[in-house]
């Protein structure tokens, strides 16, 4: 077959294409115009491949087949639309249905935490059991304080993220057990607690927790998400509703999963704090004012786009067409 020829005679054609496949805008007649240009051109493209496979011609007529393929098989949209749907969207959405069931998680560590720290605070006999008196004033005035700038500022706080990311993910991929949120929320909570009442014990609560503010509103905020995102997968295991059991965790997984992503940059900017802010020689009390700050900001981000986007039906789920079927908003 003569190359020059066969491409003289259905140049043309290739030509065509390749301008609808770049065009901005299809009318109904220019997309069945494509579609017919694209299996002419296929059939084309095989002939061209049977002779010269790694011609300049095979390279370019794939190229142009290539996105007219994306054309008519319906490219939704580009990563930015995607990146900011997710910020704007999908996330402020799935963290406002959280809301309530993260303030529970909060309040049940408080309270925990609370008796421990009283209980260890107040008595001798309990904080003997705990750690020695060398151990306790070594605790106290070295090792706390020492934890937060015996590493350099950058690295403390990457370790810190990639731990705290950890748990979180754990907390929502291992929610639907049952068990798992509740041994996180005491396990921290006791931990907590112990160490509040060792420095309550010793007269130094003012230390204790211009240390563990500013970057712990922020940080156990995260915790407290993260175990609410695995209760609501366990409740949907337990209690699906109108929906079948296997739907309702598939929905609930998809939107939650959606919560521990969110939750690593949550956490990137608390590990920050606690990495550069934390061990500062900044007063406590703009310290303390940073920390706050940054939880302020999460949940006006919560509060204002998580309820206008719940509201407008976003649920934090992917759209009907990633899921495969179109979902009940719960």
């Amino acid at each position: 077959m003569d190359m020059d020829a066969f491409s003289a005679v259905n140049g043309d054609t290739w030509s065509r294409l390749h301008k609808l496949a770049f065009k901005r805008r299809l009318s109904g007649a220019e997309a069945d115009e494509l579609l017919r240009l694209y299996q002419l051109t296929s059939a084309h493209l095989s002939l061209i491949r049977s002779i010269a496979p790694e011609s300049g011609l095979s390279a370019s007529l794939s190229a142009t087949l290539a996105q007219s393929r994306t054309r008519f098989t319906g490219a939704r949209s580009n990563f930015a639309a995607d990146l900011a749907r997710f910020f704007v969207v999908a996330l402020p959405a799935a963290l406002y249905r959280l809301r309530w069931l993260t303030v529970a998680c909060g309040a049940a560590f408080i309270l925990i935490g609370a008796a421990y720290a009283l209980w260890i605070g107040t008595s001798p006999e309990a904080l003997r059991a705990v750690a020695s008196e060398a151990a306790v004033r070594q605790y106290v005035e070295e090792d706390f304080i020492d934890y937060y700038s015996e590493n350099p500022a950058a690295s403390f706080a990457g370790a810190v993220w990639t731990n705290n990311a950890w748990i979180s993910a754990q907390a929502v991929a291992l929610g639907i057990t049952g068990f798992w949120v509740p041994m996180i929320l005491f396990s921290n909570a006791q931990g907590v607690g112990i160490a509040a009442g060792i420095f309550a014990a010793s007269g130094k609560t003012d230390v204790f927790y211009s240390y563990i503010l500013p970057h712990g509103l922020m940080e156990l905020t995260a915790v407290f998400i993260a175990c609410a995102a695995g209760l609501r997968i366990f409740w949907a295991m337990v209690s699906p509703g109108r929906r079948t059991r296997g739907r309702a965790v598939a929905q609930e997984g998809r939107s939650l999963i959606t919560v521990a992503l969110g939750l690593v940059l949550v956490l990137f900017v608390s590990g920050l704090v606690e990495g550069f802010v934390t061990p500062s020689p900044l007063p406590v009390w703009a310290k303390i004012g940073i920390g706050s700050a940054v939880l302020a900001a999460y949940w006006l981000y919560v509060l204002v786009l998580g309820r206008r986007a719940y509201l407008a039906g976003a649920r934090g789920d992917l759209g009907t067409e990633d899921a495969g079927y179109s979902e009940i908003a719960a």
